[in-house]
């Protein structure tokens, strides 16, 4: 992967060429677009440093450790996510206005960590039973509370079906959300917009076509 596609992926802002953070950004890009593509058991501290055109060992000026590197890229990646999630609920909308809401900013993560969000998806059951990623299962059930809490809602103040098994509901809107990530490219003929409308076109009002089932 080019630096221009891991900036694309990652999501990340440059800062001024030779500064330290700006490289410190750059290896982070790297190594996430690695982590996402083979794997983290899979990709090496070699690898990033090969990627990077340094040294293995010039990568640990930067970061103790490949942990490490995996730490800052998903806990960025939750943060801002999870800050977004936090405005959306405190903004005290309808409760199908903040489902909307909530997958739409789930979907534009897509865009800003692409990498990130893949290598949540495929990795984070696995780091979540080490001490170092707690933060996941925290962040996991911050997630469940928030969602179910607007279902509820919703059942309650009739906006979604009185029948609505919510904690099925949960789970399907949960994985079908996060499982687009492998197959979505920034930049691709998809945008994240044209997904988000038409994930909650089918969720919200289903495939099937009103007037063709008037006729019937």
């Amino acid at each position: 992967m080019d630096q221009a596609n891991a900036w694309l992926y990652y999501g990340r802002v440059a800062v001024p060429e030779g500064s330290k953070s700006a490289r410190r950004n750059e290896l982070l890009a790297l190594a996430a677009g690695l982590f996402a593509e083979r794997g983290l058991r899979a990709t090496t501290v070699r690898d990033i440093a090969d990627a990077a055109g340094i040294l293995s060992g010039s990568l640990y000026h930067h970061f103790d450790s490949k942990e490490s590197m995996v730490d800052e890229i998903l806990r960025g990646f939750l943060d801002e996510l999870f800050a977004r999630y936090r405005e959306i609920d405190a903004a005290g909308l309808p409760a199908r206005d903040t489902l909307e809401a909530l997958v739409i900013a789930s979907f534009e993560s897509f865009d800003r960590s692409h990498a990130a969000v893949a290598i949540y998806q495929s990795e984070a059951k696995k780091l979540s039973g080490t001490p170092r990623f707690e933060y996941i299962d925290e962040y996991n059930r911050e997630f469940r509370d928030l969602w179910r809490r607007v279902l509820v809602q919703g059942v309650q103040d009739g906006s979604f079906r009185s029948e609505l098994d919510v904690d099925v509901a949960l789970r399907i809107l949960r994985d079908t959300v996060w499982v687009s990530v492998r197959w979505y490219r920034p930049g691709g003929r998809i945008t994240v917009d044209n997904l988000a409308k038409q994930y909650l076109t089918m969720v919200l009002d289903g495939l099937a076509n009103p007037r063709a089932q008037q006729q019937n």
